[in-house]
């Protein structure tokens, strides 16, 4: 047969005369793993891109364990508090120190609480004996012991705690307050009304903020305009001399129920503007992108075009304005409650614990007494670094 040649002088096509070379079969299998181990599951959606940017951030990632495990205690809060929270034993007693040691001095693994008790020896210039713990009669630590008894998720009858003391003898690890109340106990249980307050109150304001702004964004005209002029008038209220007069007008005598929930409307009805008007500005700037104008070309109806092209991209800025908001409200909370305007007892939060330290003299006599701000300043870290995580991650640009 003829063999075929090909003329030099008929140009080659732009990429194979100056493009490289098409890559051999092996060169193909050599390049296969690097394609093959980036896409190894497939295409993410965007939650899991989500995810794995989220995972890198150290902060976001400690701020989420602490979330959870804020939930968790105060869901299970009987569970984890080593005390009856309604118990009265000394007041303003000291924290215990807990010592990895037996009564003969030698260590143990298993820590134990010696009390402290007057000893022999005297105070030169008061004369008053001196303080010391009581080495023969020490009171052993462990977990899973019991105590008082209470209900898991208000149904299970039990009586088991994580930790406390195996013999039944009270235990104080922050010490206790003015009645003689274990304040550890109190600030686990607390944690309940002041987180049940934060996230009723957020998702109040997130879901009327919400449907306000995109409503507003969307329609435009004369009703964008006049819900603006009802978003500025409630914004222009100076909110914490209003929080505090509103407050005023619930009854000395009222229920304690009747008045949480009033404290949540009040806070709700004021603080759902600001997340409105963002929502409404991002609600503008997506309905003049070209699939939302093709959608409304097509006759899509309305409901569908928010609910399936404008909403799911403004939820990922509702998210992280939902876990940067819950700091503000527990903080807002506990101010409340420290002025006596949150939460009247026997009901118990952070802010309500917070009343004992109304005086310089008790905080520099018991300073132990300043324990509550520590569970305020462990949810308001928490639930920050969970929120900027979340932002750095949606929106990593």
């Amino acid at each position: 047969m003829a063999q075929h040649t090909v003329d030099s002088s008929i140009p080659l096509p732009p990429d194979i005369a100056g493009g490289p070379l098409p890559a051999s079969p092996d060169d193909v299998s050599v390049a296969a793993p690097v394609v093959q181990g980036r896409f190894a599951n497939g295409d993410e959606g965007y939650l899991a891109l989500v995810w794995r940017r989220f995972r890198r951030s150290v902060v976001g990632m400690l701020g989420l364990v602490l979330v959870v495990a804020l939930l968790v205690i105060a869901i299970f809060g009987d569970f984890f508090a080593p005390m009856d929270p309604k118990l009265q034993t000394t007041s303003f007693a000291a924290p215990d120190t807990i010592a990895f040691q037996s009564a003969d001095g030698a260590f143990s693994l298993m820590p134990n609480i010696f009390p402290i008790v007057d000893g022999d020896q005297l105070d030169p210039v008061t004369f008053q004996p001196i303080a010391a713990p009581d080495y023969a009669h020490p009171t052993p630590l462990g977990f899973f012991v019991k105590g008082y008894s209470y209900t898991v998720l208000w149904l299970i009858p039990a009586d088991i705690h994580f930790f406390g003391a195996t013999n039944g003898q009270p235990v104080h690890f922050l010490g206790n307050d003015k009645l003689g109340r274990d304040i550890l106990s109190r600030g686990i249980i607390g944690s309940r009304i002041s987180l049940t307050i934060a996230l009723v109150v957020v998702l109040l304001t997130t879901t009327v903020g919400t449907l306000v702004g995109i409503t507003s964004g969307y329609l435009g005209g004369r009703l964008d305009a006049w819900v603006q002029r009802f978003v500025e008038l409630i914004l222009a209220f100076p909110q914490l001399p209003l929080y505090l007069a509103l407050t005023t007008l619930i009854p000395v005598t009222a229920p304690s129920n009747v008045f949480i929930a009033f404290v949540i409307g009040v806070m709700a009805c004021l603080g759902w503007a600001q997340l409105s008007r963002e929502v409404r500005s991002k609600t503008l700037a997506l309905s003049r992108i070209e699939y939302v104008r093709a959608a409304i070309a097509v006759g899509s109806s309305d409901f569908r075009i928010v609910t399936r092209h404008i909403l799911p991209n403004v939820l990922s800025h509702i998210i992280v304005a939902v876990t940067l908001a819950i700091p503000s409200v527990v903080l807002l909370e506990s101010f409340l409650g420290f002025l006596g305007f949150a939460v009247k007892p026997p009901l118990i939060s952070w802010g309500l614990m917070l009343q004992d330290c109304g005086s310089f003299s008790v905080i520099g006599s018991y300073p132990w007494i300043l324990s509550p701000v520590v569970f305020v300043l462990i949810a308001v870290f928490a639930f920050n670094a969970l929120g900027d995580g979340l932002r750095d991650a949606v929106d990593p640009y």
